[in-house]
Formats: structure tokens, C-alpha cells, sequence
């Protein structure tokens, strides 16, 4: 799987993709990431890549030019499933969108910046839009990070237990049931006995169980979106 991502800061994103899971995937071959300066795109004799809005509004628009060259010369050398823009009024991530992107193929990310882009990129060249919640950042670096990391943790590959990824939260509509590891008592707190009972049946039943009671608790609209 290859991640192409557009920004008008690369360095923003050295940091998220140069150590742990993001990097090991890398190394072994899981995932290519490559992030992309728009301005090495841009036709301006300045490599400007924003310009004044219509209609007197105040802030900055990224314009069309840069962007959409960027991506014809990457749609020039492969196939892409999806071509996002991380923005604040798109789609919300939710654990089932990262588990399509995983297996759906090459991917372009469109980090905005300023106001955002123009609104003929995302009328005609955009695929997906993607908010990763009800705020506002500085720029879609950040989101095109968390996005990335989302998707790659789950790569066949990427962990070196791939069943680990399968029991994190959301990925069954559930929180993920409270965990615990050495000592089984620190300072009198104790692990529940039926963790450290060998009874695997029992284990499995009693983390369903105390899953469905944590959601039931924090999020209950996670039980309640299909009724």
C-alpha cells in the first residue's frame, strides 16, 4: 500500500511517521509513505500555492493549480482508491472507515491549510472527506497523521500480533473491556480472579461481558446508532 500525502509543510509530518509501528511497517515494506511539498508544484515564480478568496472574505484559499498537477503526475504513475481531503466539515473517522481504506488500496491525502482549498478541487477531484472531530487545526497535517497511523496499525504485517488489533475498541462496535498485566496485586489491588483463572471460555465471556458494560456506560450512542 502506497500513502501520498500533500502539504504545504512537510516537516510536520517527519515527527509521526519516523519511529514506532509507522516506521517499522516502512522499513519492512508494508506501507510506503511519501509527503509531498505542494509548492514544488506550483507554477508562481514565489511557488505561491494560496491567493485571496471571492467575495471579500477574510483568510487565504489554496488554489487549484498546485494541488491538482500534484496529483496528476501521482495518478500518472498509479492507481489510487481514494483521493481525501482532511477537513473539518467531512465525514467523521469512525473505526469501519480505516478498516476499508486498509484494504482498498493506494491512497492521496489533501492536508488544507489557510481557509482550505478551493471548492472546485473538492467538487471534482476529491473521493472522500474526512474530519477527525468537531474542531478546528491549524492545517490537515495532524489528521492526515492520525489517519495514517490508523490505517497502517492494521496492516497484515504491521503489529506483530495482528490478533491485538482485532480487540481494540470500535473495532466490534465495543469499547475495548479494561485490562491488566504484572503483579497481580500492587498495593492491594488486585486483578479480578477470573483473569488469572487459566478458564479461557470464562475469560472470553467475562470480557464481552465487562465491553459491553464500559460502552453501555461511556458510549452508549455506540449501542443505540441502529435502533
Amino acid at each position: 500500500m502506497r500513502i501520498d500525502i500533500l502539504t504545504v509543510v512537510p516537516k510536520l509530518l517527519e515527527s509521526p511517521f519516523a519511529d514506532s509501528i509507522i516506521q517499522r511497517a516502512q522499513d519492512s515494506g508494508v506501507v510506503e509513505i511519501c509527503v509531498h511539498d505542494i509548492r514544488n508544484w506550483s507554477k508562481d515564480k514565489h511557488k505561491k500555492v494560496d491567493d485571496e478568496p471571492f467575495g471579500g472574505i477574510a483568510g487565504m484559499v489554496m488554489t487549484i493549480q498546485p494541488i491538482l498537477d500534484a496529483i496528476n503526475e501521482l495518478r500518472q504513475q498509479r492507481t489510487y482508491s481514494e483521493i481525501i481531503y482532511l477537513t473539518p466539515d467531512g465525514e467523521q473517522l469512525k473505526q469501519a472507515r480505516v478498516n476499508q481504506l486498509s484494504i482498498g488500496g493506494n491512497i492521496i491525502m489533501i492536508c488544507g491549510h489557510y481557509k482550505g482549498i478551493d471548492e472546485r478541487l473538492r467538487q471534482h477531484i476529491v473521493t472522500l472527506e474526512i474530519s477527525i472531530g468537531d474542531y478546528v487545526l491549524s492545517g490537515g497535517e495532524l489528521a492526515a497523521a492520525v489517519l495514517t497511523d490508523a490505517i497502517v496499525r492494521i496492516l497484515p504485517g504491521a503489529i506483530g500480533d495482528e490478533q491485538s488489533a482485532l480487540t481494540d475498541s470500535f473495532q466490534d462496535d465495543l469499547l475495548a473491556p479494561p485490562i491488566y498485566t504484572r503483579p497481580a496485586n500492587y498495593n492491594g489491588w488486585e486483578v479480578p480472579e477470573i483473569l488469572r483463572s487459566g478458564d479461557h471460555a470464562a475469560i472470553e465471556k467475562w470480557m464481552e461481558q465487562q465491553a459491553y458494560a464500559r460502552t453501555k456506560s461511556r458510549r452508549p450512542d455506540l449501542l443505540d446508532k441502529d435502533s
